[in-house]
């Protein structure tokens, strides 16, 4: 896709009814992020969630989908430990999981982890710039690559995960001027989130996308005000069973007249022998 210049649209679903509508819509490829932890579970940030929980959502969205790749992302201290502990749950994600490939955050740190992974035969997607798992507890949720320093500390970070065997990166709320330039120069894909539109995709959260909650981080778009709705039809659910309006004709059953008159003359049977 990179090579014929068709931009890569790429999105992140945690469950089975919205991963099938994210296929069918034609997204190329479907990220199961370990965003879940704080989109789904409500966790304060992505560190907090494991393998197990990351394996239910990558089964859930692996069954779901027909055509678009699915990414998983391996959560925090899956793979940090050593490059042995990161194949062995590399291959967890690929065999309970059902992923095509899996996500690493960091950069040149971690190039011997992705060049382990991709010895073993596991596809793996690189993520530099702002990576949310070390952002945590460290250096915040900020845009990375405003000085000319840390842009280059990007750029070194994305060609080294590259040349350790990364089939494609993740960029996150870096400069443009990062993103430009790697997509430029780098042959794999280069996904954009937060990096400007000079990328050679895009990536977003389904939930930010479909504006299923309040605040959603500056970068995101929101194309639909699901929140509103969702309340609306809610709350009239709730109006119409208070009101008695709800079930009405045509949503329940009734017996036919034979077999009513049968049941009430056993239910008088019934209350004549309690008597």
């Amino acid at each position: 896709m990179k090579a014929k210049g068709r931009r890569i649209a790429m999105i992140t679903a945690y469950d089975y009814p919205t991963a099938r509508l994210a296929d069918e819509a034609g997204v190329d490829v479907i990220l199961v992020g370990d965003s879940a932890a704080m989109v789904v579970l409500g966790m304060k940030d992505t560190r907090f969630i494991g393998m197990e929980e990351m394996l239910v959502f990558c089964r859930a969205v692996s069954r779901a989908v027909s055509r678009a790749l699915v990414v998983g992302d391996m959560p925090f201290m899956s793979y940090q430990a050593s490059t042995e502990q990161a194949v062995l749950n590399a291959g967890r994600m690929v065999r309970e999981g059902g992923v095509d490939a899996v996500k690493i955050e960091g950069g040149r740190e971690y190039a011997d982890v992705v060049r382990a992974i991709v010895r073993a035969g596991i596809p793996v997607m690189g993520h530099v710039g702002m990576t949310p798992q070390s952002a945590a507890s460290s250096t915040g949720f900020r845009l990375r690559g405003k000085t000319a320093e840390e842009a280059e500390a990007i750029v070194r970070d994305a060609e080294e995960i590259a040349r350790a065997g990364a089939f494609s990166i993740v960029l996150e709320f870096t400069t443009a001027e990062v993103a430009e330039y790697l997509s430029e120069t780098l042959e794999i894909p280069v996904i954009g989130v937060g990096a400007g539109p000079r990328c050679d995709g895009q990536v977003l959260v389904l939930h930010d996308v479909l504006g299923l909650y309040e605040n959603s981080p500056p970068f995101a778009k929101r194309y639909a005000d699901l929140r509103s709705e969702v309340l609306g039809a809610i709350r009239r659910y709730v109006e119409e069973v208070r009101s008695g309006a709800f079930p009405d004709e045509g949503r329940f059953w009734r017996m036919g007249d034979e077999e009513r008159e049968e049941l009430r003359r056993r239910l008088a049977r019934r209350e004549g022998g309690a008597g």
